[in-house]
């Protein structure tokens, strides 16, 4: 009977993952943009006090080397691809003084959890600005990806199937929930 349980799960979420896969493909780069835009504003209500940053002018910042971006994802989703130079929470919590000549930028796949981190450094008295609509906003609006070692990727991370909205030309890889499931058994 257990075997039969687990069978019907693979089936949802094959079904579910296809399914998202393939609205994921049929909607266009400008639509996906609109989505993405929609939740992050959706997100925004739980950190009403965290100035936000439009991807276009994190880029205009990069180029002056006014920046630096701080990935508030865990580490396999940095394993993936990472904005340029971006550091870990960690990293700038070690020293933030030592950024202190940056605009600090958090981000995360839509910029969520970064929300929530640059609110609480905000109680500690360091200025995160969060990356409106995260990783996701970045990439379709024309921004780039990188692995460890500082070489140019076109993949993503995104999170789950709810997330997969990279534009046309990324590989996405997500979580395995199955996976998750049957490992806790």
């Amino acid at each position: 009977m257990q075997n039969n349980h687990l069978i019907a799960l693979v089936l949802v979420v094959s079904t579910l993952f296809l399914a998202s896969v393939s609205v994921a493909r049929q909607i266009s780069d400008e639509q996906k943009k609109e989505i993405v835009y929609k939740k992050y504003s959706d997100y925004k209500k739980e950190f009403p006090a965290v100035w936000d940053i439009h991807p276009r002018k994190a880029m205009e910042l990069l180029d002056q080397g006014k920046v630096l971006f701080v990935d508030t994802r865990t580490p396999a989703e940095m394993s993936v691809s990472m904005l340029p130079a971006a550091i870990t929470m960690d990293t700038l919590l070690a020293n933030p003084d030592a950024y202190k000549h940056k605009t600090i930028v958090g981000y995360c796949t839509i910029s969520k959890r970064s929300g929530l981190f640059a609110k609480e450094m905000a109680r500690k008295g360091i200025t995160v600005t969060n990356l409106k609509g995260g990783k996701l906003a970045w990439l379709l609006e024309g921004g780039n990806v990188y692995d460890e070692k500082g070489i140019e990727v076109r993949r993503t991370h995104v999170y789950s199937d709810e997330w997969n909205l990279a534009p046309a030309g990324y590989k996405t890889e997500k979580f395995n929930f199955l996976e998750k499931i049957l490992q806790t058994r």
